[in-house]
């Protein structure tokens, strides 16, 4: 498997809670370029937690496939990719750099090893080393508390990153702060190796405008493909307008997936898609959230989002 640079490429970006195994399948039938696993804990993956193990799992579609981990510690990373090197089908071991959560900062692992770029640079040494798997890629952030970009880029890449993707904020800027597109357009300048650009892009416009003034590689898409999986193909295929029988059609097949790896729980974890399709113009989306939230019985709940996407409520 080899990820071709030569044009732009299209990425699912992690996202804690949504990028499971039922989402990315049914984004990578829209064309997603690469799709990415949840973060996974490396220590997690070291001690064989089975949770941890079936978040690995991947759909027949996805290559290529990255997994991301969270760590700092060489020696649990190498634990940790013991297992990684066990599974089929993976191509990428990507690091996390940018989580800003309380959590995973405190434990010094995603957005804090910006803090500590000697650190950084042994994590990302040990992926190269220890992986079995074709590429090793990072996610980063511009820096912690201020932008310290481009050393953070230079360090990335001097310590063995095949790529990486840079969501154009800091630490302190979270999800709100303006997403400063210069100083990613400056990591490209900087370093060989393929950059990807991430941060608020959601439509086709905003996809365009981005690798035009960025120059980057491609364009890693996170909260901008939650409702909205077939942004991909509208990206690829520069489609404006989805038919309505298609969403309704996605609804339906994301629901299957998701009873089909969570089983009945599937239900209750499909909540928060639900909501987040249903602000797509359907009249009594409202009502419809109150109704589905009440819910935890497959056939009923299945009945319920058909009538509501499929029947007659429409648009």
């Amino acid at each position: 498997m080899n990820l071709n640079f030569d044009k732009p490429i299209y990425a699912l970006a992690p996202l804690a809670g949504f990028t499971d195994l039922p989402f990315r399948s049914v984004v990578k039938k829209f064309g997603a370029d690469l799709t990415v696993s949840e973060m996974i804990s490396s220590n997690a993956l070291a001690y064989n937690s089975k949770k941890t193990l079936k978040m690995l799992q991947k759909s027949p579609l996805e290559t290529p496939y990255a997994v991301q981990i969270a760590g700092n510690d060489p020696e649990i990373i190498k634990k940790a990719l013991d297992v990684i090197n066990a599974q089929e089908g993976i191509d990428i071991v990507d690091l996390n750099c940018g989580c800003p959560v309380p959590k995973v900062v405190k434990n010094f692992q995603g957005s804090a090893l910006l803090k500590d770029l000697k650190q950084m640079s042994k994590a990302i040494e040990a992926i190269k080393k220890y992986s079995n798997k074709k590429y090793t890629s990072v996610k980063i952030r511009l820096g912690f508390e201020k932008k310290d970009h481009i050393n953070i880029a230079r360090v990335c890449e001097e310590s063995g990153a095949d790529f990486i993707a840079v969501h154009g904020r800091t630490r302190a800027g979270g999800f709100k702060a303006p997403v400063d597109y210069k100083a990613i357009k400056e990591v490209k300048e900087t370093v060989k190796i393929p950059v990807i650009a991430n941060g608020d892009i959601d439509s086709l416009e905003k996809a365009k405008w981005v690798l035009e003034y960025t120059k980057c590689d491609g364009v890693m898409i996170g909260r901008g493909a939650i409702g909205k999986p077939w942004i991909f193909q509208q990206l690829k295929e520069d489609i404006q307008i989805v038919p309505k029988e298609l969403i309704s059609k996605v609804i339906l097949e994301h629901f299957d997936q998701m009873i089909n790896f969570y089983g009945e729980y599937g239900v209750i974890l499909f909540r928060k898609h639900l909501h987040t399709y249903s602000k797509l113009g359907f009249k009594g989306a409202s009502a419809f959230r109150n109704e589905i939230n009440q819910i935890s019985d497959v056939q009923k709940a299945r009945e319920i989002i058909k009538e509501f996407f499929m029947g007659g409520r429409d648009v």
